[in-house]
């Protein structure tokens, strides 16, 4: 197996897109999608006085636009602008912590058929369908908005929900087109912005975006079992449920926590958003535990802090991960795995210290997907093997890590 140092690569394979028009404004017409408006736009006000037509546009800071028709809260947002190939889970995708900062492009071509389920909350307190207390996401682009909801939990549209939230989004987008953008130019800051209105740039990698998303005090989760230290720099909620029906009690704790001063059996590191070099006081946390040996597991960004506190450098990929059919090989093994993934910083593998080496490696460009040491107990991956949304060939791996502990 190539262990040199990774590559992103990029397909040759056209989108569909790449064979039809190329207005992104075309109309859709005996599918449930509602039709961009043609013609004169209505209006609506938004802050103060003056009005925001609902006639759109995402603006890239290449100095591309991509026209569309405004839906959700009406109103102008800045950040990093991604895309996501999944062609299923938008409620957990947009609830994700690790989303913070970012415009979400979902490049599967009508969303919002299913709805959006109910709020409410489970056995052990935790959001039911969602992944955090709230819609995660500066802003959302798509290409059809569906305007027929049919599911047996739905409980709104997309577009109420974005509205209850006051998130922006932008809909009749060619997403494949703006997909291309990203993978052959790269990451891209970018803007949601109304007809007539315009706002500054905002690089939310420049901020602690983990210090944002982290519950700000501890918080304990099942009753039996080891008791098992969750560092939330942006926890999904499935994680903490994984964990508990593994097994474990878990405490979650700030990002900053130093937790040890509590009784525990085993640590497990979050995933969570942005530049992980921005979880300063979370990297020596760590890296004190790895000094005393202490079980240690992480997920996505936690395994970029596990590899940070080991002593290893991670780097910002070109254009990130963001899909459910991600295939990660085993080293070692011929064992290939469908993941969920959501990140845009990887581990830089041939800055690994002694005793530390490859787990995980992706079976498209090679990049690292995670991490274990040789002899102590600690180990990473750079999926999420709790999915949702997402395959579930990898849920084994919260066992394998509640085995660590005994």
């Amino acid at each position: 197996m190539n262990l040199d140092p990774p590559k992103e690569t990029t397909s040759t394979v056209p989108f569909l897109e790449d064979l039809l028009e190329d207005d992104p404004r075309r109309e859709r017409r005996g599918s449930g999608a509602l039709i961009p408006p043609s013609g004169q736009a209505a209006t609506q006000h938004h802050g103060d006085d003056h009005q925001v037509s609902k006639i759109g546009r995402l603006v890239l800071e290449d100095g591309s636009e991509f026209s569309g028709t405004l839906f959700g809260a009406t109103r102008p947002v800045a950040g990093e602008v991604v895309f996501n190939t999944g062609m299923v889970g938008y409620p957990e995708s947009l609830t994700d912590p690790s989303y913070a900062g970012q415009i979400l492009v979902l490049t599967y071509p009508h969303i919002g058929n299913y709805g959006v389920p109910p709020w409410r909350r489970d056995d052990l307190g935790l959001p039911e369908w969602f992944e955090s207390e709230r819609i995660q996401v500066s802003g959302l682009v798509i290409s059809s908005l569906s305007s027929d909801v049919s599911h047996w939990s739905a409980e709104r549209a997309l577009d109420d929900w974005l509205k209850q939230e006051d998130v922006p989004g932008l809909f009749g987008v060619d997403t494949r087109a703006v997909a291309k953008r990203l993978r052959d130019s790269g990451a891209m800051l970018g803007k949601v912005l109304p007809s007539g209105v315009d706002i500054a740039w905002h690089d939310p990698n420049t901020s602690n975006l983990v210090a944002e998303v982290s519950v700000r005090e501890p918080v304990s989760y099942g009753t039996d079992g080891p008791r098992v230290v969750l560092v939330d720099t942006g926890a999904k909620a499935s994680i903490v449920r994984r964990l508990v029906r593994a097994g474990a009690r878990v405490l979650r704790v700030p990002w900053d926590y130093d937790f040890f001063k509590e009784s525990f059996d085993g640590l497990f590191l979050s995933n969570g958003p942005g530049d992980p070099k921005m979880a300063d006081r979370t990297i020596e946390h760590v890296r004190r535990a790895l000094e005393q040996r202490v079980p240690t597991f992480g997920i996505c960004l936690g395994n970029q802090i596990l590899a940070l506190a080991a002593g290893a450098d991670t780097y910002k990929l070109k254009f990130g991960h963001r899909s459910q059919n991600q295939p990660c090989v085993e080293v070692g093994t011929q064992r290939c795995m469908v993941t969920s993934q959501n990140h845009g910083y990887a581990i830089n593998v041939t800055t690994l210290p002694a005793g530390w080496r490859e787990w995980f490696v992706n079976a498209n460009d090679g990049t690292n997907e995670g991490i274990l040491h040789e002899w102590k107990p600690a180990r990473g991956v750079q999926f999420h093997p709790e999915a949702t949304p997402g395959p579930t060939d990898t849920s084994f791996l919260f066992e394998r890590f509640l085995e660590m502990l005994l």
